[in-house]
């Protein structure tokens, strides 16, 4: 069992000065808001390791991963910079695309090894491999993770349900996807996959295993180190491993999500047992919401993936983005906390070095605010940011300020049906929210708030037009 560890302001800094605070983070895969126990307590999983790290740190309500689908998540947060200033304009990569990451670009891996760091990368990267339009995994895979700052990374190149299914290591794949395996033929949901090449001993319940023992040799090593452990978990296809099964309320999804649970409990078991616990930075969260519809509660146990707000994985409303978002920092975050300040993914960056006290590059991390002030006990939604800008699968805008909500267009954007419609003459061309009045969005005041409506846009515009919004 894991210890409550507290340790006072002036015993912390003392702490600092001595060593420098390890970081690790760890991301979830389409997982829900309404999986934790700590979130919902109508949850029909049990997430006893993770409503742990809650009762340890900080839980944020109002935290959101900066596009509802995987690749530009994971080009956010990596590098500090929202996806949709790249190339990739709406939806992700597959498993053979070339890499995304700009050649040179500083990422806060990079940035922590420049500064004396160990850095390691475990699980699904789902942001290009090589510079050829499809990459050839029998050659050596450059550039890589570790073009980007990781001293080593292990995991899968995608998805969990694109092929190739194979491992990497460094910048090498592990086995060669010699064989074949046929689609699933199911329907996006449970054992969902794709059909494609796949390697020997590549077996689907095992790779959570896999990544998870990497993660942990890693992290009992003495630090200074930074962590990034991308679980390539709840999503699709549901497999979780034998000892899972039948183990939750919400079949198979929930088996694997509480797999996933007891995979955080490992990794924080691991750094608890190294002596290290009390100068690590820990901070659980998930690449988007759910991909969960009202079928997949009435299959699953009644369960409710994204709580109860609307929509899903890829939309832009909130169930596409809002996320949990959990941090345990030792004499820094106040055990037991909640914030209710709004953040994005993309602020892990300027946060992570704020922790370190790293020097941020002036050139980098555009989109990246640190959110000390938050875990300090700050409260109010416009405590770290003064907006956030969510993406959906799509490529349709959104804007948070305050406790408005602005929708560039008609429909989810997403997976929830209409995905866009086309506004009719003289009619609304987007949707607006009073997050405060409605939280799950079911009033549209776009027709009632014209000025509102005109102000959000031009402050939207000028996001996308001035490259950045965290201040040079």
């Amino acid at each position: 069992m894991l210890r409550r560890t507290f340790l006072g302001s002036a015993a912390f800094a003392g702490l600092q000065a001595a060593t420098k605070p390890n970081v690790i983070i760890i991301l979830a895969d389409d997982f829900g808001i309404g999986d934790l126990g700590c979130y919902y307590p109508d949850s029909k999983v049990k997430t006893p390791y993770l409503d742990g790290l809650s009762r340890q740190g900080m839980r944020f309500t109002d935290a959101h991963s900066p596009s509802s689908v995987c690749t530009p998540t994971r080009y956010g947060l990596l590098t500090g910079r929202y996806c949709w200033r790249t190339r990739l304009k709406s939806g992700t990569l597959v498993g053979d695309s070339p890499n995304l990451i700009e050649a040179n670009r500083p990422t806060v891996a990079s940035v922590f090894q420049k500064n004396g760091y160990r850095t390691g990368g475990f699980g699904k990267w789902h942001l290009g491999l090589g510079t050829a339009a499809k990459t050839d995994y029998s050659q050596e895979l450059k550039p890589s993770p570790l073009e980007h700052g990781f001293d080593e990374y292990f995991g899968i190149p995608a998805s969990l349900d694109m092929p190739p299914y194979l491992y990497v290591d460094g910048r090498r794949a592990v086995e060669q996807p010699t064989g074949t395996i046929a689609d699933s033929g199911e329907t996006k949901r449970g054992p969902f996959y794709r059909g494609g090449p796949i390697a020997p001993g590549f077996v689907m319940d095992q790779v959570m295993p896999k990544i998870v023992a990497r993660a942990v040799e890693f992290v009992k090593k003495p630090g200074p180190f930074f962590c990034y452990v991308p679980l390539p978990a709840p999503h699709t296809p549901w497999v979780p491993s034998k000892e899972f099964l039948g183990r939750s309320k919400a079949k198979l999804y929930g088996d694997f999500v509480e797999q996933v649970d007891d995979s955080v409990g490992q990794i924080l078991k691991a750094i608890e047992k190294s002596g290290q616990a009390g100068n690590t930075l820990v901070v659980f969260t998930s690449d988007n919401g759910a991909p969960w519809e009202k079928r997949d509660m009435e299959e699953n146990g009644g369960h409710w993936a994204n709580q109860l707000l609307r929509g899903q994985k890829s939309d832009a409303f909130e169930g596409g983005h809002r996320v949990p978002f959990i941090v345990r920092w030792p004499g820094q975050v106040k055990a037991g906390s909640v914030s209710d300040a709004a953040i994005c993914h993309t602020d892990l960056f300027a946060t992570s070095c704020a922790a370190a006290g790293i020097s941020m590059p002036k050139d980098a991390a555009e989109d990246s605010f640190a959110i000390q002030s938050a875990l300090a006990g700050k409260r109010g939604v416009a405590t770290v940011r003064p907006h956030v800008v969510h993406h959906s699968g799509s490529g349709m805008f959104a804007l948070r300020e305050g406790h408005w909500k602005l929708i560039e267009g008609l429909g989810s954007g997403g997976f929830t049906l209409p995905a866009k419609i086309a506004p009719e003459p003289g009619g609304p061309k987007g949707q607006l929210f009073d997050l405060s009045k409605d939280p799950n969005e079911r009033e549209d005041v776009y027709a009632k708030e014209p000025a509102q409506v005109a102000r959000l846009t031009g402050v939207l515009n000028k996001i996308r037009d001035d490259g950045r919004t965290r201040p040079v």
